[in-house]
């Protein structure tokens, strides 16, 4: 390497930290495992009113410009070419390595704790494939908005393979066939929907501010217009005292939808949240480990569909009687109805396993690890 180009490289190196766009706290875990490019088109949740939940609280719904959300994937795409360059200019070929990465981290120490260079390399790193909108609701943009940003994305960051979004099953209800066909012509593959539970009772206790007609029909018009539906349900959100309706009526609305993927999110009581309060208050009874993998069965059994069945997280914690896990927490999951009687037997074995083997959430509540 040339002392020029030595010098060259150090410029651009330096130019990483003058990039920036903003980045949102979460996204599903099947898009962290795939090293997704975080984009933020929405600030938080519109909702923001549930009672279990403690994300986006104290923080105000924020409704960005089309022009903001471009100029964030400008940055993108120049920091993207800049650190492209970089492999070149050492001789990688414009292949990302982990060579790349500490020559850049060495020659700029300040980057190690920059999120939008942390973001944009990894999302290189693994292949530049994937790609994530947030923050809870990104449907909620106007239709012809949202068309154009997932037009420009798919423009200017051309490796992009899938591109995903959360919504909310009552935006989707919402919205006409056309403008959900045309949002997904434009380039936005897949949707994250939140359903929680199917039992209007729940849904109204919880404030999750939906039906489960209108769940129904937001995830059939999410399907019919061509995206591919994950949506996720909470075992154990009605607790011992309504568990049996929550497991008949969420297999009733999700077999309804027969979504691609339904995802399992067993509940915890987060401090700081109403439900919180009233499982501390004797309001709501948590289940034990063994009523849950019961509930479940009910569930599992009422379940018609073609989808497939996910426990990818780390809460589906149930132990088999080898002490492994109970179910694969992969992100595909159990093919219906082929894999039903397996995951039958699966919960069968898991109810013969003594209880105190199993993780209880009250317990992690009670030792602070939650």
């Amino acid at each position: 390497m040339t002392l020029t180009s030595g010098n060259s490289l150090q410029r651009s190196i330096r130019r990483l930290s003058d990039y920036r766009f903003e980045v949102g706290m979460y996204r599903p875990p099947s898009e962290g495992g795939s090293a997704s490019l975080l984009l933020r088109v929405t600030g938080n949740c519109p909702w923001n009113k549930c009672r279990f939940c403690e994300m986006y609280k104290e923080h105000k719904f924020v409704y960005r410009s089309v022009e903001d959300i471009k100029a964030d994937i400008d940055a993108v795409k120049t920091m993207s070419d800049e650190i492209k360059d970089i492999s070149w200019t050492m001789g990688f070929g414009g292949n990302i390595t982990r060579e790349v990465a500490t020559a850049i981290l060495r020659g700029n120490p300040s980057l190690q704790s920059n999120h939008c260079f942390i973001t944009v390399f990894n999302w290189l790193y693994s292949g530049g494939k994937t790609a994530f909108l947030q923050d809870a609701n990104s449907l909620i943009m106007r239709p012809h908005e949202l068309v154009e940003v997932v037009s420009y994305i798919r423009e200017s960051l051309s490796t992009i393979t899938r591109l995903t979004s959360y919504a909310r099953g009552k935006t989707l209800a919402q919205r006409k066939p056309e403008q959900l066909k045309a949002i997904r012509e434009a380039g936005l593959d897949r949707l994250h929907v939140g359903l929680e539970t199917g039992d209007d009772e729940l849904l109204s206790i919880v404030r999750k501010g939906v039906t489960s007609e209108e769940q129904i029909e937001g995830g059939r018009k999410a399907v019919e217009a061509g995206f591919q539906l994950s949506e996720y349900w909470m075992p154990d959100l009605g607790g011992r005292e309504r568990w049996r309706q929550h497991a008949e009526n969420t297999a009733r609305v999700l077999s309804a939808i027969n979504p691609h993927y339904i995802r399992s999110r067993p509940f915890v009581p987060r401090p700081g949240t109403p439900m919180f309060d009233d499982y501390r208050s004797g309001a709501f009874t948590l289940s034990s480990p063994h009523e849950r993998l019961e509930e479940l069965r009910v569930m599992i059994e009422r379940l018609d569909f073609t989808s497939r069945v996910c426990f990818d997280h780390a809460m589906n914690s149930w132990v088999d009687s080898h002490g492994g896990l109970l179910f694969s927490q992969d992100y595909e999951g159990y093919q219906f109805p082929d894999m039903k009687p397996l995951l039958l037997e699966r919960i069968a074995e898991g109810l013969t396993v003594n209880e105190s083997e199993h993780v209880h959430v009250r317990d992690l509540i009670a030792l602070g690890a939650l």
